[in-house]
C-alpha cells in the first residue's frame, strides 16, 4: 500500500441517529426504555437514568427530550447556565457523576433541581454507575439524586450487540458483508464502547486499504484492538 492511498483515507465522522425509531428496544434495556417514556409516572416528577459509555443514556436521553419538550445539558456546564431560563420547562442533566468533585456544578445542579420541581416540570439526570455511587460532595444533592427513580440500561445481549453494530455501521453509512457483524458478535468484547470502537477501526482499515469490510478484515481490526489494548 502506498502513502499515496494512505493519505487518501479521511476519518470523517459518523452522524449519529438519535430518534425513537433508532432505538432498538431489547430485555436488557426495556425496563429503562418504559420508565422514561412514561415520566407522568415518576415519584416526585424527577429520574436518574444510568448505565455504562456507550450504552445508549445520551441516546434515550434524546428520545425522551424530543417527547416531552425537554433542554438537555452537561452537568460541568451548569455554572455557567441560566438556572431560571432552564427550569421554565422539563430538563436533563448529563454526566451528573462527573462532577462529584466540582463543588459549583453541584450546587448549580441542586438549585436546578429544586426550581424544576417546584415548577411542578420533569427532571432527567444521568450517569454512569449506580446514583448512591456518585458521591457527590454536597450531602443535600446526594440524598436528592438517591430519592429519584432509577433507570439502568444493562450490557448488551446478542441481539441487542447486533443491532447496535449495524446501526454504527449505517451511521457511518458503511456496509459489511453478511457474516462481519455474527463474527464480531461472537469474538469482541460484550460493550457498546467496544461496538463503536471495533467500527470505527474497520471503517478506518476500509478506508485506507480501499477494501470492502469483509470477516478477514474484522478478524485484523479485532486482532489490532487487543494488541493496543
Amino acid at each position: 500500500m502506498t502513502m499515496y492511498a494512505q493519505q487518501l483515507s479521511f476519518d470523517l465522522p459518523a452522524k449519529p441517529a438519535l430518534g425513537r425509531e433508532d432505538f432498538y428496544v431489547a430485555p436488557s434495556n426495556a425496563m429503562a426504555v418504559t420508565l422514561l417514556t412514561s415520566h407522568v409516572n415518576w415519584p416526585q416528577g424527577k429520574l436518574v437514568l444510568t448505565g455504562p459509555a456507550g450504552s445508549g443514556k445520551t441516546h434515550l436521553t434524546h428520545v425522551w427530550a424530543t417527547q416531552a419538550g425537554a433542554r438537555i445539558v452537561r452537568a460541568e456546564r451548569l455554572p455557567d447556565a441560566d438556572l431560571c431560563d432552564l427550569a421554565m420547562g422539563p430538563v436533563a442533566v448529563e454526566d451528573v457523576d462527573e462532577i462529584a468533585a466540582d463543588e459549583a456544578a453541584q450546587d448549580a445542579l441542586f438549585h436546578l433541581h429544586n426550581m424544576v420541581l417546584a415548577a411542578g416540570h420533569k427532571l432527567v439526570m444521568t450517569g454512569r454507575n449506580a446514583p448512591n455511587l456518585w458521591a457527590l460532595s454536597l450531602p443535600d444533592l446526594q440524598s436528592r439524586v438517591q430519592g429519584a427513580t432509577h433507570a439502568s440500561l444493562e450490557a448488551p445481549d446478542d441481539m441487542l450487540l447486533s443491532i447496535v453494530l449495524a446501526k454504527l455501521f449505517n451511521d457511518r453509512q458503511i456496509a459489511p458483508k453478511p457474516d462481519v457483524i455474527p463474527y464480531l458478535v461472537g469474538h469482541m468484547n460484550r460493550s457498546f464502547v467496544a461496538a463503536d470502537q471495533v467500527v470505527r477501526q474497520l471503517d478506518h482499515l476500509s478506508l485506507a486499504e480501499k477494501r470492502s469490510l469483509s470477516r478477514p478484515l474484522a478478524i485484523r481490526a479485532l486482532a489490532e484492538i487487543q494488541r493496543h489494548a
